[in-house]
């Protein structure tokens, strides 16, 4: 950079003032990451080989000082159930899901309580007081027990304060407020064993533990501290980025006879600020990686100076994926989310299944096969349990929900990993954490090393393989909390704090970072994202038993302090930096939408003379037409396979495929591209045709080639229910039919049959003669034309085909509703260029099949529709001016061939590609 950063003056001041005793300094950083930072800026300006000074975190020098180890909150809950159990009666416990959601929260203000050195029983007594008045209109003897709970809750919070102080304390352990009020009580003993020096550098908010700490060690002049404050910011006594540090210039008394340092005038300089406004989050990933890679192109690759800051961690992945393919070195402080994590995803599935069999029937264990499959196809899973062929299984069976003991029937191998994948939770919790721990042992000796891809996954493994350990820790010591809901909840805690570290060099090239991360840091050029309200700042967020008033009387800070905090990283980031990219969503509505950040309108409001301000809104390119048609032309072999299929018969079905569709046509026929087998949880319509279907036909059958009688369908009426039944077996197989969606169809089902039954009926007793001639058989015909390049099997199954009153009458069911005016043609003109022809097609080419054996006979052919039975037979019929024709003649025949054949001229035509038809 060509401004010196605050770490280059910061390491210049370190030589100048302790050259010869570097090893007795101590420097105390806000975070772990600027100390790689510093021991580069060090590294630069020493000549000579030296010790380094120790450089290390607030949190960690305040853990020092107080010679207290810290915990997690995840620990640091379960102890606190330990002391919540041995300070409240018997009978008065709650289970600790219960527990865990106020205990959180308290937590956090006891936390709060101890950093800010508050006095814990004035506080608690204050919200004990304030719980009393609010219910004070309520005469104590109308006090309900709900009531008498609530208050006697705020009663014991000091008591639950100080078990749970002393017994952290005793086992010298604490959380971050503990520890802080004990570094404050110990400061005294540290001060006086200890002979380094102190610098701290680069602090902005401190709470009152910290200012105590530093205060007293700068009193003794044996520390000495260094801020980064613009003096812009700091005389503007409403600008909330020098709030803090108004305040501890003015109240401080080391600042009555020393300096405040450093005061810098950097950010009135000149800087070229761009605000740039798109649409949602992945047009923000786009455009700073389309500025990153403007800049490459005007600075030769070097990336030195530039950082990306992340004001929503979710938008990692998308930058990442937005980075042109020049950035060569790339850091990025933040971890990987555990979210979209594979091996956290799998423990999450299992976690599902399992918990739902365990909620079902513990002894039976039945599990969802929505479950068993998301593990089974799971990718860390799929290639090392070889259960395709149970897949398969499950998908054509319709197996909707499987006991434990069906699962081992259907997998009969003897594979150590799916055992363990389906072994049953019905134990302890220590042993159902053992048995994810194995698993993920089983998966990582799955992974090879010589593979990029798979140590890459083996990292995501271990991560969990970590949490799950640590889990196994805590319920060891903890056996009081065992249940499985618990567990659960447990882990969605710890795994959202895991992440997986990205391995890079933190000192080269581009630097991609979080809000926080960037303390400390100058970089020359600044790309920050999700500049919008809510993100940056991060807005109100009120997780605490605290009450706003109370916070401001008692100075524990609110949202407005949180406010200050962002500020002032904010123009932080902008104080040395020259261009700067301001990246926000201008999407006002949705479920990403956002709304401008009050900091852009503070630099446009407070614009400094020498900064170029620069507003720019980028929509996305939104093509006019959303998807491009597929067009595949006809070679030789689709020819070839087009011979075929005429060769072994076209279907009417495939001809109404091809003028709905060609695309579709050209991947079910002549690519025989089928759908893949899935379990049909809820009965589709296409599989309850086929049940009506079936169950007509078993029921008609003994009926074939003699006239029907009234007795014949009477009898039919006793067995609708079992051959329903029956054929929901054989099409539905192990599928769900007795509850739900599916019992509704099956009724569906009955019913239909019932009434075809009843109208048959009926029509017989009108005087209909009806002598049945063929159901559900397969009729052919070969089509001879000239204009045709080779002749054409027209082949198809009819449902059922009849003699009526003499008349030959051809039947299609169908269980949509159909009407007459579907089967109605004024015009031959077009027929096969319209898909609402396509039941004309249908029925007429079942007529052309059957003409020759019809011997002379008048034939007709329609539809009966078993959502219109109503109408009965809707024959097709030929409507010219007012003349209706049903019977189909020869000269109908005739016009119908006339129209196939040009249809057949057009699928055989090798000119004429496979266009997809988009409505």
């Amino acid at each position: 950079m060509s401004k010196p950063t605050f770490l280059y003056q910061l390491t210049q001041e370190i030589l100048k003032t302790h050259s010869n005793n570097l090893l007795d300094l101590v420097v105390i950083l806000p975070n772990k990451r600027a100390k790689v930072f510093l021991l580069a800026a060090l590294k630069e300006s020493v000549p000579n080989n030296v010790f380094a000074p120790e450089i290390i975190s607030i949190e960690d020098f305040i853990q020092d000082v107080a010679g207290i180890r810290s915990i997690d909150s995840v620990e640091l809950l379960f102890e606190f159930y330990d002391v919540y159990l041995s300070v409240t009666e018997k009978d008065k416990q709650e289970s600790f899901e219960t527990f865990a959601n106020w205990a959180k929260t308290l937590l956090q203000d006891f936390n709060e309580i101890d950093r800010y050195l508050l006095e814990p029983n004035k506080v608690l007594k204050y919200l004990e007081n304030i719980k009393e008045i609010e219910h004070w209109a309520v005469d104590i003897e109308k006090r309900t027990e709900l009531i008498e709970n609530y208050l006697i809750f705020w009663k014991k919070l000091p008591e639950y304060y100080q078990s749970l102080y002393d017994y952290l304390l005793n086992k010298g352990i604490g959380y971050q407020g503990l520890i802080y009020r004990e570094a404050v009580e110990n400061l005294n003993h540290f001060s006086e064993n200890n002979t380094n020096q102190f610098i701290f550098a680069g602090f902005n908010a401190l709470n009152q533990a910290e200012e105590k700490i530093i205060q007293h060690l700068l009193a003794l002049d044996k520390a000495k501290i260094y801020w980064d404050i613009d003096e812009t910011l700091l005389y503007d006594s409403f600008h909330d980025a020098g709030l803090f540090q108004r305040k501890f210039k003015s109240e401080w008394i080391y600042y009555k006879t020393h300096p405040y340092e450093w005061i810098v005038n950097d950010f009135t300089e000149a800087k070229n600020i761009h605000v740039i406004a798109t649409s949602k989050s992945i047009g923000q990933a786009k455009i700073a990686g389309s500025i990153i890679d403007k800049y490459i192109r005007e600075n030769d690759s070097n990336l030195q100076n530039v950082a990306v800051v992340l004001g929503e961690e979710n938008l990692l992945l998308p930058v990442l994926h937005s980075l042109p393919n020049t950035v060569n070195a790339l850091n990025v402080t933040m971890g990987f989310s555990s979210k979209n994590n594979p091996a956290q995803l799998l423990i999450a599935k299992l976690f599902k299944l399992h918990s739902n069999a365990l909620s079902r029937n513990p002894s039976s264990y039945v599990m969802y096969y929505k479950d068993v499959l998301d593990i089974l196809t799971h990718p860390l899973i799929e290639p090392y349990v070889y259960a395709g062929e149970l897949v398969n299984r499950i998908n054509k069976n319709n197996y909707t929900f499987i006991t434990h003991k069906k699962l081992e029937d259907l997998y009969p191998n003897d594979n150590a990993l799916f055992k363990m994948l389906f072994r049953k939770w019905d134990t302890n919790s220590v042993a159902v954490l053992e048995n994810l721990s194995q698993i993920l042992l089983q998966i990582k000796a799955n992974l090879s090393y010589d593979n990029e891809e798979e140590k890459i996954t083996n990292a995501f493994v271990y991560s969990v393989f970590k949490v799950i350990n640590k889990m196994i820790s805590y319920f060891g010591e903890h056996q009081n909390i065992d249940d499985i809901k618990t567990l659960h909840a447990i882990y969605k805690q710890v795994i959202e704090v895991a992440e997986v570290s990205f391995e890079g060099e933190p000192l080269d090239g581009l630097q991609i970072m979080g809000v926080l991360e960037s303390r400390v840091l100058d970089f020359e050029t600044v790309i920050i994202t999700s500049v919008n309200e809510g993100k940056f700042p991060a807005g109100k967020s009120t997780n605490s038993f605290i009450p706003y008033d109370v916070k401001r009387e008692l100075g524990l800070p609110t949202y407005k302090e949180k406010d200050a905090i962002y500020t002032y990283h904010f123009y932080h980031l902008l104080q040395r930096a020259k261009n700067i990219y301001l990246i926000f969503n201008a999407d006002s509505d949705g479920f990403d939408a956002g709304e401008k950040s009050r900091f852009i309108t503070q630099l446009e409001v407070e614009k400094q003379p020498n900064h170029n301000l620069t507003f720019q809104y980028f929509n996305p390119d939104v093509p006019n037409i959303a998807h491009q048609p597929i067009i595949v032309p006809k070679t030789e072999s689709v020819i070839t396979r087009l011979r075929e299929i005429a060769t072994n018969g076209f279907s009417p079905s495939s001809l109404t495929t091809y003028i709905r569709n060609p695309i579709q046509f050209y991947f079910q026929r002549v690519l025989r591209i089928s759908e893949t087998d899935e379990v049909e949880e809820n009965i589709a319509v296409n599989t309850l045709g086929t049940i009506i279907h079936g169950a007509l036909e078993a029921l008609y059958k003994p009926f074939i080639g003699r006239i029907l009688t009234k007795i014949d369908i009477e009898s039919c009426f006793k067995k609708i229910d079992d051959e329903v039944l029956t054929q929901f077996k054989e099409v539905y197989k192990e599928g769900e039919i007795k509850k739900g969606r599916n019992l509704l169809a099956f009724e569906v089902a009955k019913r239909n049959v019932l009434n075809f039954l009843k109208l048959e009926l009926e029509n017989l007793e009108k005087g209909d003669e009806v002598q049945i001639i063929a159901l559900e058989e397969t009729f052919q015909r070969t089509l001879e034309d000239m204009r045709l390049p080779f002749p054409v099997l027209i082949k198809g199954n009819v449902d059922r085909i009849e003699i009526r009153n003499g008349k030959i009458r051809i039947i299609d069911y169908k269980t949509g509703k159909v009407e007459q005016k579907s089967v109605t043609l004024k015009d031959w003109k077009g027929l096969t260029e319209d898909i609402k022809n396509d039941k004309i097609i249908q029925i007429l080419a079942y007529a052309f099949m059957f003409e020759e054996q019809a011997k002379g006979r008048e034939i007709e052919a329609g539809i009966i529709s078993f959502k219109n039975l109503k109408s009965g037979f809707l024959p097709f019929n030929f409507k010219q001016d007012k003349e209706v024709t049903e019977v189909i003649s020869p000269e109908i025949m005739e016009a119908y061939l006339e129209q196939i054949v040009v249809l057949l001229q057009e699928i055989f035509n090798l000119e004429k590609a496979f266009e997809e038809k988009i409505n």
